[in-house]
Parts: C-alpha cells; sequence; structure tokens
C-alpha cells in the first residue's frame, strides 16, 4: 500500500507541474486554442501551429513545455510517444528533432524504469507473471551479450516497450545498459516519426508510419543488432568446454 501511495503522489505532483507550465506560462493565443495531448493526425497539425507561434517569442519555453509533456508521457508508460516524435520534427526540425526524441525517450523511460523499481516490482509481477517470467529467461540466456540482446528487443518493430521499461529493473538489468540500448535501438524508429513530422504539412495520414516495407526495415536492423550478441555467445559457449575441463583436471589431481 506505501509503495503505491508513493507511485500516487509522483504522479500528482508531475500532472500539477506539467498543468502549471501549460497554463501559466505564458497565455495561449485564443485563436490558435489550447494545449492538450493530440490524439490524431488532426489534433496534431493544430498542436504544431499553435507550438510555432510560441516558438517566435517564447523558443525556451516551447523547448520547456514539449521536453516536460513527452517525459510525463514515458515516465508513466501513458501511450502516444509517437505523435510527439513526429511533433519534435515538426517543431525542431528533423535533425535536432531526431537527437531530441532519442534524449527524452531514453531519460523518460529511465524515469519509468526508477519508478517501477522503487513502486511497482509486486504490482508488476501480479499483473504480468508471465511475461516478467519469459523476460527473465532471455535475459539469463543472453547474460553473455545482455546489451545486443536489449538492443535487438528496442529495434524490432513489435516490441511492447511501456512494458519493457516497467518490467527491466525487476530481473535486474543494469541501469547503463537500459539507458544506451534504448537511446541506440530506437533511433531507427524515432527517425521514421521525425522526417514524418518535419513534412508534416504535406502528411494525409499516419498510416504510411508503420507499412510492411518500413516495418521490414525496422525488423533488419533489429536482426544486425542481434548478430554481434550472437557471435559473442558463440564464443564464450566454446570457451566453456575448455574451462570445465581445466576445473575438473584441478580438482582430479588435487
Amino acid at each position: 500500500m506505501r509503495a503505491l501511495c508513493g507511485l500516487l503522489a509522483v504522479l500528482v505532483t508531475a500532472t500539477l507541474c506539467l498543468y502549471s507550465l501549460s497554463r501559466f506560462l505564458p497565455p495561449a493565443p485564443a485563436e490558435h486554442g489550447s494545449l492538450k495531448f493530440p490524439s490524431d493526425l488532426e489534433e496534431l497539425k493544430e498542436m504544431a501551429a499553435l507550438l510555432r507561434v510560441y516558438q517566435e517569442e517564447h523558443t525556451a519555453y516551447v523547448l520547456l513545455l514539449f521536453c516536460g509533456a513527452y517525459l510525463y508521457k514515458q515516465s508513466f508508460a501513458i501511450p502516444g510517444s509517437s505523435l510527439l516524435n513526429i511533433l519534435a520534427g515538426a517543431l525542431f526540425g528533423p535533425w535536432q528533432g531526431l537527437l531530441l526524441a532519442c534524449l527524452l525517450t531514453s531519460v523518460g523511460s529511465t524515469f519509468c524504469f526508477l519508478l517501477s523499481k522503487a513502486f511497482g516490482k509486486q504490482y508488476i509481477v501480479h499483473l504480468f507473471p508471465e511475461k516478467v517470467s519469459m523476460l527473465q529467461r532471455k535475459v539469463e540466456e543472453n547474460k553473455n551479450s545482455l546489451f545486443f540482446f536489449l538492443l535487438f528487443i528496442r529495434c524490432f518493430p513489435m516490441s511492447p516497450n511501456w512494458l519493457l521499461n516497467m518490467t527491466a529493473p525487476i530481473v535486474n538489468i543494469p541501469v547503463t545498459f537500459f539507458f544506451f540500448s534504448i537511446f541506440i535501438g530506437l533511433m531507427p524508429y524515432n527517425f521514421i516519426c521525425v522526417q514524418t513530422g518535419s513534412m508534416l504539412s504535406d502528411v494525409a495520414s499516419l498510416d504510411h508510419l508503420f507499412t510492411w516495407h518500413v516495418l521490414l526495415r525496422l525488423l533488419a536492423v533489429a536482426c544486425a543488432a542481434l548478430l554481434p550478441g550472437a557471435l559473442i555467445g558463440r564464443c564464450s559457449s566454446g570457451r566453456l568446454p575448455t574451462a570445465q575441463l581445466d576445473c575438473t583436471n584441478r580438482r582430479f589431481y588435487s
């Protein structure tokens, strides 16, 4: 119960901070609507137009607001980060937007990792026992090449990133491996989203973000990320019998 109360306290505090940032610094132009999380393409275009108005005189404020909103979504595993990636491209351009999206994805996911570690372990194990057990088994199987395994599952287009963020501390994934595997592993996906945002005015539908062609490209990147880990695992298994034999001989002759 104490863990749940702690998580609720963090959630309420973060919500109040984000609300204050969106309402009291500075007032929104009435003719451009109000600030809110976009849920579809039309709302995304409206939000981009509104924030571009802010950027003319309040560049730092727009950056702070965007970072706050992105970290809020990532920290509490709220769906919709892909729309914010697109918004990053629309507001900050393809390359600055990509760097910002990768950094915020990594930092926000790490916040989710830390919140899960501090408050959510027992609840996540109770809600997703089979998935936690499966991930624990995979981590043990790939412990000699853990970073490359983490890269693979982040690059893989069908991976449930929100669940991985919450279960990672339970299966003892080091936070440094966790952070950098997200920064590098989600870069291809973030690149596609940010590139779409840089030409947002010409986009008629978001369906082309996840065509079979795009998914196959992401899958190819994921397989490339897995290859070094497979080679490391093979080399490690190749050395294991020699080490075991050496230990056996020592016991025999001692």
